[in-house]
């Protein structure tokens, strides 16, 4: 990991089209601006986990359905 020290208005460049903008540092908090291409996913960690089991979930699901939909599922 890169630790990098930067105070409230300094900017961090990642790669060409990503800037992340410091605005705000307080009481065990730091308040981010993020300029990115609309392309670009932007989650908060905790969002980005979720998201993550979600289609991991939905996935097994559908696994599930098309293997006795097709006929193809495990005969235990």
């Amino acid at each position: 990991m890169l630790v990098l020290t930067r105070k409230s208005g300094e900017r961090l460049m990642i790669g060409d089209d990503v800037t992340l903008t410091i605005l705000e540092v307080g009481k065990g908090q730091v308040r981010l601006g993020i300029s990115a291409p609309p392309g670009v996913k932007i989650h908060r960690e905790e969002i980005y986990l979720k998201v993550v089991e979600e289609n991991r979930t939905a996935s097994n699901v559908d696994r599930d359905f098309m293997a006795a939909w097709e006929g193809t599922e495990d005969e235990d």
